[in-house]
């Protein structure tokens, strides 16, 4: 789901404030005290709705520039699937249109096929800023997790894990909405940029098993695709003249909201 605005300015300053603005306590669930660890390093994220021609001039400029992701098939792309957390609420929707600055979701993702890298993912947004922790799941776990056993969590040890855990009993998450897309990502190493654009958007119900053969389910990108620039703490010139092209504004996206349209 989309909303232009205005690209933001945001100074590096701005991430090391977000960073010391963080509120961690404490959170109490039955006999279980969970300290949550504060979010990573901040890093800038924009984000661009693309249209069929802005991406044929992007793409074709972006390959000549910069190097792809290693992880790339030899088109330059891999895909990204992920299986969406909320609550009965839909807390993490509601706050993502409801423009709070302040936010988080849960996230289980792998890559292409592979069943043996997945991760749980926690990302923290603040403002246009974001940060992300992972912690490595096996394929059984999951099983077991979407079986309703979530006890392993506990008893891994894993910081985020077990902060996973007790919202998944204190907040009640429960997985909502599978989402994929083909992602064809390149790289610039001063910054640490990360440009991304991601197409195909495809959205079904976690129900379908897992991994879901996300090619059978509703294509919601309507044609469309998504440029993102992840940096840390400054945009170098050939990356910002890099990405221009007329008609591209700063947009509020995300990728799980556009997904629950359709629920």
């Amino acid at each position: 789901m989309m909303t232009e605005t205005t690209e933001p300015v945001v100074t590096s300053s701005d991430a090391v404030t977000a960073a010391h603005t963080v509120t961690v306590a404490p959170a109490v669930y039955g006999r279980l005290l969970v300290m949550e660890k504060p979010p990573g390093r901040f890093r800038h994220e924009m984000k661009y709705g693309l249209d069929g021609t802005a991406d044929i001039i992007l793409s074709s400029r972006l390959r000549k520039l910069f190097r792809h992701d290693r992880h790339a098939d030899s088109h330059g792309s891999y895909r990204v699937s992920s299986l969406y957390f909320d609550t009965p609420y839909d807390k993490a929707m509601w706050e993502k249109m409801a423009g709070i600055r302040k936010r988080e979701k849960f996230r289980i993702r792998y890559y292409n096929d592979d069943m043996s890298f997945i991760r749980l993912e926690k990302k923290y947004k603040a403002g246009n800023l974001c940060s992300k922790r992972s912690a490595s799941l096996t394929f059984q776990q999951v099983v077991r997790l979407l079986e309703g056993d979530a006890e392993f969590l506990l008893e891994s040890g894993d910081a985020l894990l077990t902060e996973f855990y007790s919202k998944i009993k204190g907040q009640l998450l429960r997985p909502v909405t599978m989402v994929s897309y083909m992602r064809e990502a390149f790289l610039y190493d001063p910054g640490n940029v990360r440009i991304t654009i991601d197409r195909q958007l495809r959205s079904g119900s976690w129900y379908a098993g897992f991994p879901a053969d996300m090619r059978k389910v509703a294509d919601v990108s309507e044609g469309k695709g998504v440029l993102e620039v992840k940096y840390d703490d400054f945009l170098p010139d050939i990356v910002r003249m890099a990405v221009q092209a007329d008609g591209l504004r700063w947009q509020a996206y995300s990728k799980y909201a556009a997904s629950r349209r359709f629920d």
